[in-house]
């Protein structure tokens, strides 16, 4: 599993002109389930996702998390991030979970997460083709592992 994270003041997800999941400050991550992930991986993302130091303290230094600013999160499944990129001049997407165990991962990430941040959790459209938007604040972007 992957998530590229990144700090934002807003961000949303558009499919069909319709906006289906927004935020204002928080994190955008978009996710990339791979092959064999399980609950360990599941739990473990969402710990990082909700508990990684990426927001300024008093200091101006990161030190606090999503769960310490009660910020959005908006989960955003994008399988092309698992691409394998080493060759060629063309992705390869074998290291993707195949459609139905990535939505199944997906799924359980997203309702780890609802349960564990109070605050809130929008999401994308599984599957679509979706318009995402987003404010990055910093800019701060890493890409997490579980």
């Amino acid at each position: 599993m992957l998530a590229l994270i990144q700090r934002v003041t807003r961000a949303s997800v558009t499919v069909d002109d319709e906006t289906i999941g927004a935020i204002g400050g928080g994190l955008l991550a978009l996710v990339a389930v791979e092959p064999g992930d399980a609950e360990p991986q599941f739990q473990r993302m969402a710990e990082r996702l909700l508990g990684y130091r990426v927001f300024a303290d008093a200091a101006g230094k990161m030190n606090r998390s999503l769960a310490d600013t009660g910020g959005g999160l908006l989960l955003v499944s994008q399988f092309t991030l698992a691409a394998d990129t080493r060759s060629g001049m063309r992705p390869s997407f074998t290291t993707a979970a195949p459609p139905e165990e990535a939505e199944r991962g997906f799924n359980r990430l997203v309702e780890i997460c609802r349960q564990k941040h109070a605050p809130g959790v929008e999401t994308g459209r599984f599957g679509a083709h979706m318009v995402v938007s987003l404010v990055n604040d910093g800019p701060v972007t890493f890409l997490l592992r579980p």
